[in-house]
């Protein structure tokens, strides 16, 4: 039986998503606490991994198992073997074919970044923190550039492990609430570090360092030693995987 699950985390004490020696990352914990549940080993597959202090409003993965339980036990037995940090949300049983990865035609991210002039307290480890008041305008003049399908190899970083660095940007929406700017992006996919460097280099155009054709410029050298450096990942949440209506996925 193969099952889909919804998993809400916070990566801020985790090393990452992908499993690790140490144990310590989001999938490994998932992983300990489905076996409990199965009374045998789980592994899991999920729709996109994230770094070291990054979290999930909702990631896709799925698992196979050979013994049956309800989908009430995977969601309420595994939460219980799980760390807080990690919530299993909604589970769904889906036929084989289906894969959290390969299946899903794109993926969202959200990057929260405080500017003011004090570092957060309240919300350490959940924003991003610039110090120096933004341009919003100026940014979401620069981020025209990068929408439609192009090779991001600027905001590519170097042990990234995907095959092509071509990618569809299908929206990236900046606005302000207050004293935090809120980055939304949705593409088919993304690459090692790309979100965060994108922001990292909207930061730059924010802060006049540069006008926003500057972010054309570096979307067509191609080279990550034209962009800004990566950003923090504090602020940087996987959002949302998207899927076809046929897989039935609960999604929120």
């Amino acid at each position: 039986m193969r099952i889909a699950l919804g998993v809400e985390y916070d990566g801020s004490g985790h090393s990452g998503w992908q499993s690790q020696p140490h144990g310590n990352t989001v999938q490994d914990v998932l992983q300990a606490a489905l076996s409990g549940v199965a009374g045998s080993p789980v592994s899991v597959i999920a729709a996109g991994r994230t770094d070291t202090g990054v979290h999930a409003l909702e990631q896709v993965v799925h698992f196979d198992s050979e013994v049956e339980r309800p989908l009430s036990a995977w969601v309420r037995g595994t939460n219980a073997l799980l760390p807080r940090s990690v919530s299993v949300l909604w589970a769904q049983a889906v036929p084989e074919e289906f894969h959290a990865r390969f299946s899903a035609r794109g993926r969202s991210y959200r990057y929260l970044l405080l500017d003011r002039p004090v570092r957060p307290a309240i919300r350490h480890g959940k924003v991003g923190w610039f110090h120096l008041p933004l341009d919003v305008a100026a940014m979401q003049a620069a981020a025209q550039h990068l929408l439609g399908m192009h090779d991001f190899s600027a905001f590519r970083a170097a042990e990234c492990q995907a095959k092509t660095p071509v990618k569809t940007l299908r929206r990236l929406d900046i606005r302000r609430e207050g004293e935090l700017i809120v980055f939304e992006l949705e593409a088919d996919a993304f690459l090692h570090h790309m979100v965060r460097n994108i922001v990292g280099s909207l930061v730059y155009v924010g802060k006049g360092k540069h006008p926003p054709e500057w972010l054309g410029e570096v979307l067509a050298s191609r080279s990550r030693a034209v962009a800004a450096p990566t950003f923090a990942p504090d602020g940087l949440y996987f959002c949302s995987a998207e899927y076809e209506a046929k897989w039935g996925l609960p999604g929120r």
